[in-house]
């Protein structure tokens, strides 16, 4: 017995110092990952099994994704993390390039990524999906932490911002194949980098970012902001050739929209070919965000309760960031009434888009430094999510995307 406890503390001791070989913020950032996937694993397979065999699971018109994702895979645990745009996602890393497209509606760098990751897997395009979601999703926390650590001023308000991101209503999605770690990652990347003047990377990381999603490209606006804030929002003769001289990967990010327009025009002679799919498939035109706020209000019981989450998000922005954080409040507001221009079919995916705020995250991290506001919003907010997470699982997937 002794000798049990005397190779435990071995063990013990061995983990401490691999665990202090690696560096900060490391451990806590895959200690989170971690955490989280072995929670909502494990909560996944047991709602789906207590699910077995209730009369009318699942409805008729999510019967067609349950078949898809038993094509997925037989281990449950890796098919409930696709969705419907998961398998719209596994086609376009399928399509012939040589042939022509018909499939416009999405930026294509999470697909086309997903190639190559595939073909070393073995050909198994949908695992590259998922894993490539969950690569961005660790490195989403990784920029979150540091970019929390320099907004907030310290370690504790860092951790708690992070552990906002995580408790967000539907922050599930981004162990899913969908896109909503890709983009989170590379945006809190791009900030990040620009808080430390690196233009450079955050005009490539930019270019990335405006191919993974269609709002992507409107985030040089918050960044040619927070450009001019570090220089003393100056518009003289000599602070304009700076901000040329300093700015200029900024263009990167149209650039990167630019190149997702060009595919479309090579592939179908249309330069907005992705436009009009959007407009043919799913009804999208651009309209005002607050009358489709406004719309929602009254178009449903469900879709009041995805536009009041979306008005409890602006109202967070606006009354919670600072006059210097003006360009995290103007990403904020893009992310939210962005998605809102493209009219009522947004409304069935308005609690997915607005994992893209991130900026509400640094509000609640600021207001949780009092330890009782902090427990309740944890806990409010930990118990939604798991009731949207359960109404994924069991099958009213269009609740939430």
């Amino acid at each position: 017995m002794a000798g049990q406890r005397a190779r435990l503390a071995e063990l013990s001791a061995g983990a401490a110092r691999i665990g202090r070989r690696v560096p900060a913020p490391w451990p806590f950032v895959l200690g989170l990952f971690v955490g989280s996937k072995v929670v909502l694993t494990l909560v996944g397979l047991v709602v789906l099994h207590a699910w077995d065999g209730i009369p009318g699971a699942p409805p008729a018109d999510e019967s067609l994704m349950w078949a898809e994702q038993r094509e997925i895979s037989g281990h449950r645990w890796i098919s409930l993390w696709f969705a419907w745009d998961s398998f719209l996602y596994l086609r376009l890393t399928e399509l012939p390039l040589t042939e022509p497209w018909r499939d416009f509606g999405f930026p294509l760098l999470y697909p086309f990524l997903a190639r190559p990751v595939g073909a070393v897997l073995g050909g198994n395009n949908a695992l590259a999906l998922l894993l490539i979601s969950n690569v961005a999703f660790l490195f989403l926390l990784y920029f979150g932490y540091r970019l929390g650590e320099r907004l907030l001023g310290d370690d504790a308000a860092a951790r708690r911002f992070l552990r906002y991101l995580l408790l967000m209503p539907a922050a599930f999605l981004f162990h899913a194949a969908l896109t909503e770690s890709l983009f989170l990652c590379l945006a809190l990347a791009a900030f990040h980098y620009a808080e430390r003047r690196r233009w450079l990377v955050v005009g490539v990381v930019g270019f990335f970012l405006a191919l993974s999603r269609s709002v992507g490209f409107f985030v040089v606006l918050p960044l040619a902001l927070l450009l001019l804030r570090q220089h003393g929002w100056r518009f003289d003769p000599r602070a304009l050739r700076g901000y040329v001289r300093t700015g200029w990967p900024l263009l990167l990010l149209p650039a990167g929209w630019l190149s997702f327009m060009a595919f479309c025009r090579w592939q179908s002679g249309d330069w907005f070919a992705y436009q009009h799919a959007q407009q043919t498939g799913w009804g999208i035109r651009v309209q005002n965000p607050f009358g489709v706020l406004a719309g929602g209000l009254v178009a449903g019981p469900l879709d009041a309760v995805r536009v009041c989450f979306a008005i409890a998000v602006l109202a967070v922005l606006v009354v919670g960031l600072r006059r210097r954080e003006l360009p995290y409040l103007v990403y904020g507001l893009l992310m939210v009434l962005v998605p809102l221009s493209m009219g009522p079919p947004v409304y069935k995916s308005l609690l997915r888009y607005l994992l893209a705020a991130f900026p509400v995250c640094l509000v609640l991290a600021r207001w949780a430094r009092n330890a009782t506001l902090d427990v309740w919003l944890t806990a409010v907010l930990a118990l939604v999510q798991g009731a949207l997470f359960v109404l994924w699982l069991t099958y009213w997937t269009h609740v939430v995307i």
